[in-house]
């Protein structure tokens, strides 16, 4: 049967994210939001590094660097927005991130919703496993 990349961390970050959103609301700027989910992490033990480098290369050359703004234990990729909606270039940089680092799963999160909206992103390189909503 199927099952579902990084399950139980998925969850988890999930209801953290929606947590934040409840108690903050959706009128404040990405930063504040950013700052909110760290103390959050910190608080449900979670390991994560933030604004983390990302290199953008051709071949083997370095000819740029992008910054995500969460990695979780080393395995989840979380880009955070307050914008009006999502764009597709919001899931193209967060699938950037994931082929950087050669990770299977990222979360993108906009708390500007009325209600937190959110989307797990797949790295489709990386044909391991299968992810399904079932």
């Amino acid at each position: 049967m199927p099952r579902i990349i990084e399950k139980e961390l998925s969850y988890k970050l999930v209801g953290i994210l929606f947590d934040v959103h409840t108690r903050l609301g959706n009128r404040y700027q990405e930063k504040y939001y950013q700052r909110a989910v760290a103390e959050a992490l910190k608080e449900n033990n979670l390991k994560f590094e933030k604004e983390l480098e990302v290199d953008l290369k051709y071949k083997d050359a370095k000819i740029g660097k992008y910054f995500s703004d969460f990695l979780i234990e080393k395995k989840v990729i979380l880009e955070i927005k307050a914008v009006p909606c999502l764009l597709p270039r919001d899931f193209h940089q967060v699938l950037a991130y994931l082929k950087a680092r050669k990770l299977e799963l990222g979360i993108l999160a906009n708390f500007r919703s009325a209600s937190l909206a959110y989307e797990r992103i797949l790295n489709s390189d990386l044909k391991t496993r299968i992810d399904t909503n079932s």
